[in-house]
């Protein structure tokens, strides 16, 4: 593993870690426990490239590939990023323990017009096959699309040139009045964005 591969795999554990603090915060506000699982899914994944990272650096230290200095700032930096991973699978557990909300995080809830989904894309959806810029789901339905999970690979912060493919899961947040409609063009129910 030269340097490199070091990078982006502490560059997707930061990535994947901050997506799970998102998916973990909107999972307890939004009362929605299939989100709160994925936060669990995505933290069995980052333990897996965490430890990954540790057996690759050490033998990159062993071979001389890498510096102990700058062995440790990787570790370091992976380690922080799988701490932040842990805090969110803690904040997603309050959603599947079903503890009750603070009444003034109720009342938040409440006054907020914006819910979090996640979708499901089906082989006959409007969605499959295109990119987010061809859709401009974000300006066409209201709901813009945070996050995508295609297979075991997950995409934070979509853009334009972003394609979805048939079984791709799409999270998403917006007006709640706009969440019906995109499941809706999800599942191939609506042909029309």
């Amino acid at each position: 593993m030269n340097k490199k591969s070091v990078e982006n795999i502490v560059l997707e554990i930061k990535d994947k870690s901050e997506l799970m603090v998102d998916l973990a915060y909107s999972s307890l506000l939004y009362d929605n426990k299939t989100i709160a699982k994925e936060v669990y899914d995505l933290e069995d994944f980052i333990d897996n490239l965490y430890k990954n990272l540790q057996r690759q650096t050490l033998e990159n230290v062993e071979n001389k590939k890498l510096s102990i200095n700058d062995a440790l700032t990787v570790l370091r930096l992976a380690e922080a990023g799988e701490q932040i991973a842990d805090a969110a699978q803690e904040i997603a557990d309050v959603e599947l323990r079903d503890v009750e909300l603070h009444p003034i995080l109720k009342l938040s809830i409440r006054d907020s017009d914006v819910v979090f989904t996640r979708v499901q894309v089906s082989a006959d959806s409007i969605l499959s096959n295109k990119t987010l810029g061809e859709l401009k789901l974000a300006s066409e339905t209201g709901m813009m699309v945070i996050a995508m999970r295609h297979g075991d690979k997950w995409l934070y912060g979509p853009n334009k040139n972003t394609r979805i493919d048939t079984d791709d899961i799409l999270f998403a947040k917006g007006p709640e009045d706009a969440e019906k409609h995109l499941k809706n063009l999800a599942s191939g129910k609506t042909k029309e964005i």
